[in-house]
């Protein structure tokens, strides 16, 4: 089934004396249970492409459908209601309300929704214990380490069953140990859940994690890669080459 069908997309930005393309009409979509990466240069539209996905921003021309449905089309309640029902968000600065604790933050989604207590309660323990942190769920985002922060994140992004989870550089702030953790739970979210990833990432280790990614250079794809049998190391290496067909230092590259 398809989850993610963009089409034809191109999103401009400044006057029309002073005009900048960001996306040069992209077009690609994504199946269900999928985990697909982002990767370009600074400045490449690959923020921007995350951006008109997740409807922060809205694309100049072209159309992107989530479950069949033309989220470009969506204003007011519904586009509130799509936000809430349908995308789940990753961030690389977490996200988390400092006032509530983790078994909070999780289950918040929840109770907007009016779930009942007894069923929060089984959920948010649920994804707490597939994301190894029920240890936790008692303490708020001052008493917790950034990776498990990072994990708190995602049992929220994933508790409300989403049709797509969005992650904007979720390692960006974390170290490599961390990181790790963190890419192995998406690995199991996304096995285990059959959640459905679209991750934006400059780095090519935590990129060797999904099933596909595709690089964006000047607002358009310029290649795609696919793992297929491929084990994460040769696909890794896979990645480093097409990074450096992307041009320029490595560093800035990924």
């Amino acid at each position: 089934m398809e989850v993610l069908k963009v089409k034809n997309i191109e999103k401009y930005y400044g006057s029309r004396s002073n005009l900048t393309k960001a996306i040069d009409d992209i077009s690609f979509s994504i199946q269900e249970g999928e985990f697909v990466g982002i990767m370009g240069a600074s400045g490449s539209g690959k923020t921007t492409l995350l951006n008109v996905i997740s409807t922060i921003d809205r694309v100049t021309a072209g159309h992107i459908f989530v479950n069949d449905e033309d989220i470009t089309k969506l204003k007011g309640n519904s586009l509130n209601k799509f936000r809430r029902e349908k995308l789940g968000f990753i961030f690389q600065d977490f996200n988390l309300l400092d006032t509530l604790t983790a078994y909070e933050n999780i289950a918040l989604a929840l109770s907007i929704q009016k779930v009942k207590p007894k069923e929060i309660e089984k959920k948010v323990i649920d994804v707490a214990k597939k994301l190894e942190i029920e240890n936790i769920l008692d303490k708020y985002p001052y008493q917790i380490s950034g990776g498990q922060k990072q994990r708190v994140a995602s049992a929220r992004a994933i508790i409300t069953n989403p049709k797509l989870i969005l992650a904007d550089e979720p390692t960006g702030a974390l170290d490599s140990k961390s990181a790790r953790k963190l890419l192995e739970s998406f690995e199991s979210l996304n096995k285990e859940y059959r959640a459905t990833i679209l991750m934006v990432t400059h780095d090519a280790f935590t990129a060797s994690y999904a099933d596909r990614i595709l690089f964006i250079k000047d607002g358009k794809i310029f290649n795609e890669l696919v793992k297929g049998d491929d084990s994460r190391k040769d696909f890794f290496d896979k990645i480093i080459d097409v990074v450096t067909l992307l041009g320029g230092d490595l560093n800035d590259a990924l």
